[in-house]
């Protein structure tokens, strides 16, 4: 029986660094597949080209992974802290209504861009334990080079991986896919550089004695 997937991306490219492989993965086996894209980026602070580049880079993504839909809030990049919680809940709940996912993978609530933290507590709030309506039986945060690992080192806050994907077999395909992220990846030496994506991977797959892994934390698990 196939299981329906939602990925959350605060910003586009999210999902490739921190759960490329493992979303392929589900794609091999014929699990459902969903995305949600919070942000995008805006005028005047991005140029109308580089704006209907990213647009693109987002629909080659989509169509790489297969996602079945994509659901873009159009909430503006770096400005989520002038937003209502409340009013960004209500955003997130209404696609999670739609999807019905029984898995969803969302960013860290540590990290240190503010969007990302914004983005993980107002699901969070939304997925409240007590209420089963959404289906939901597990959720997993993912880590993202630049962000998760940069978070300063406060008590209490700070990503501990204690589930692993092995992807090996897809993460050639993984980086295939982080290339059409043209405008976003980094050159060597940097964190989204492609020798730090895969020395990332590299080090997760030791973890577990693979080539290749991905690394997440469990947030909640329903049996």
């Amino acid at each position: 029986m196939s299981r329906r997937i939602l990925t959350i991306s605060v910003h586009p490219d999210d999902e490739t660094l921190g759960c490329g492989g493992t979303i392929l993965k589900h794609q091999s086996v014929g699990d459902r597949l969903f995305w949600m894209v919070v942000t995008q980026p805006f005028a005047p602070s991005w140029s109308a080209e580089i704006i209907h580049r990213k647009a693109g880079e987002v629909e080659k993504a989509a169509q790489a992974y297969q996602f079945e839909e994509i659901y873009k809030l159009g909430l503006k990049t770096t400005r989520l802290d002038t937003l209502p919680q409340v009013e960004m809940m209500a955003k997130i709940r209404e696609v999670i209504r739609k999807v019905n996912p029984n898995w969803i993978y969302l960013v860290n609530g540590s990290d240190v861009h503010s969007d990302h933290r914004i983005v993980f507590e107002a699901t969070m709030a939304v997925l409240k334990p007590f209420f089963k309506g959404f289906g939901v039986t597990k959720i997993l945060s993912y880590e993202c080079l630049s962000s998760t690992e940069a978070a300063p080192p406060l008590s209490g806050h700070t990503f501990i991986p204690n589930v692993f994907s092995d992807i090996t077999a897809y993460f050639d395909k993984k980086i295939e896919i982080l290339k059409l992220y043209e405008t976003e990846i980094h050159q060597d030496p940097f964190p989204r550089g492609p020798s730090a994506i895969r020395a990332l991977a590299r080090y997760r797959g030791a973890t577990i004695g693979v080539e290749y892994a991905e690394a997440f934390m469990l947030i909640r698990e329903l049996m």
